[in-house]
């Protein structure tokens, strides 16, 4: 069953250019790994919460890619460079029914 994990992410207005830029500068890691299906950035309209939305072929696939190198490339700046966040929240969703355009 495919799954969904939306991490919520509280950015500060004054961290939002830099929180997209490391988005920008790590484009294609996570496509990369095995069972991966989509992913988007989703910028608040109101408020400073971003959701990133990944959706994968499995829970173990997920899971996987969390473990993975390409992971921890993707998430290097965060180690090196100190958070731009305030918080984050991660929810895990099974997806039980989807419609696609065309």
């Amino acid at each position: 069953m495919p799954v969904v994990v939306i991490n919520a992410v509280t950015v500060p207005p004054e961290h939002r250019e830099q929180f997209e830029a490391r988005f920008r500068g790590r484009a294609g890691h996570v496509s990369k790994a095995e069972g991966f299906e989509a992913f988007e950035l989703l910028r608040p309209r109101e408020g400073d919460r971003y959701l990133v939305y990944t959706r994968w072929r499995s829970e173990e696939d997920f899971e996987a890619w969390r473990q993975s190198a390409y992971f921890a490339e993707g998430h290097r700046q965060h180690h090196e460079s100190g958070p731009v966040s305030t918080s984050s929240e991660v929810w895990t969703l099974d997806v039980l029914e989807a419609e696609h355009a065309g």
